[in-house]
């Protein structure tokens, strides 16, 4: 992914170079950048990686999806906090995960404790079950459930 990145750069700048131009101007080299886009998509398959853009896109989803967890998370919680009678039942549950390294599991962990009303209290030994605070476990234990597995899945498809 690197490499494409370098090498699209590369080209970007060599397309500026060859315009012949008396000044630098972004928009020639943003062009060229789009040269060097295409360059590279034609020739991915001499790459042996997966083109640089798909994992990109990957990351800007991730980024996506936990803002939108963490707005709806947060109002959840605003309106737990905000209700006439305080009504908590804090509790820790389980949640197993398929992901396998450790720049996964801690992109993971640090994404839940990013999200308002939760916190990852331990993970096991064997790096496959995280131990989950939330602050009401009946209400948001489902929502930080279906969180987690949109982070999974997000950076599953960021790393694999």
């Amino acid at each position: 992914m690197f490499g494409q990145l370098l090498l699209n750069i590369l080209i970007a700048f060599l397309w500026v170079l060859l315009q012949d131009e008396d000044t630098f101007e972004f928009s020639t080299l943003f062009a060229g950048f789009l040269v060097g886009l295409g360059i590279i998509y034609v020739m991915r398959r001499f790459f042996f990686k997966e083109f640089y853009l798909k994992r990109a896109y990957s990351g800007l989803k991730l980024l996506l999806i936990f803002n939108r967890e963490l707005i709806s998370s947060s109002v959840l919680i605003i309106r737990q906090i905000l209700s006439p009678k305080l009504n908590f039942t804090p509790g820790i549950f389980t949640y197993e995960t398929k992901l396998k390294g450790d720049w996964e599991i801690t992109a993971l962990s640090l994404l839940i404790m990013l999200t308002p009303g939760s916190v990852v209290v331990e993970i096991s030994p064997s790096n496959n079950v995280f131990y989950i605070h939330a602050m009401d476990v009946p209400e948001s234990k489902n929502a930080v459930l279906r969180a987690l597995t949109k982070f999974e899945k997000a950076i599953m498809e960021v790393t694999r």
